[in-house]
């Protein structure tokens, strides 16, 4: 069987920053997986993810983007862009997830495919809630990476809402 994890990465203290975390909060709040797909809340992810990213078929990254774009622009790398990605500092723990994918690649079980759905920042603050604009755009990544889920064959299921 395929396995696929959604990776959310950031620091939820920095306002922005954070922004992969509530995606995968929402995701789980929201959405039913099949068995082969794994949300996971990496935080600001280190060695500690290597087990958990062996062998994938595919590894969707949620994170906090700095690329130059407007503030609260939805971004998506995919294909070359995700190697470009890793090689300029464009996330503040991107060496720590860096680190994990080449240890990963050298052993031989790195994952089929590797796509960055991302969202540039606005502030990277102190603070637990995402910038408003940030926020706003939060059902845009929710989308981005359910679309970057099923270009993997993989279908989620939104939750019924239950009745007031």
């Amino acid at each position: 069987m395929k396995r696929i994890v959604i990776l959310g990465v950031g620091n939820i203290l920095l306002t922005d920053e954070g922004v992969g975390v509530r995606v995968i909060e929402a995701l789980e709040q929201g959405w039913t997986f099949p068995p082969e797909v794994e949300l996971v809340d990496g935080g600001t992810c280190g060695m500690e993810l290597l087990e958990q990213l062996e062998d994938l078929a595919g590894l969707i990254v949620v994170d906090c983007v700095r690329c130059g774009r407007p503030p609260a622009t939805p971004v998506l790398l995919e294909g070359d862009a995700v190697p470009v990605f890793f090689r300029t500092k464009l996330s503040p723990h991107q060496v720590g997830l860096s680190d994990v994918l080449a240890s990963l690649e050298l052993t031989g079980k790195a994952p089929g495919t590797t796509i960055i759905v991302g969202m540039q920042p606005i502030s990277m603050g102190l603070g637990m809630a995402l910038s408003p604009e940030v926020a706003a755009q939060l059902p845009v990544l929710i989308e981005m990476t359910l679309a970057a889920l099923a270009g993997l064959g993989v279908q989620a299921t939104m939750r019924a809402q239950e009745a007031a």
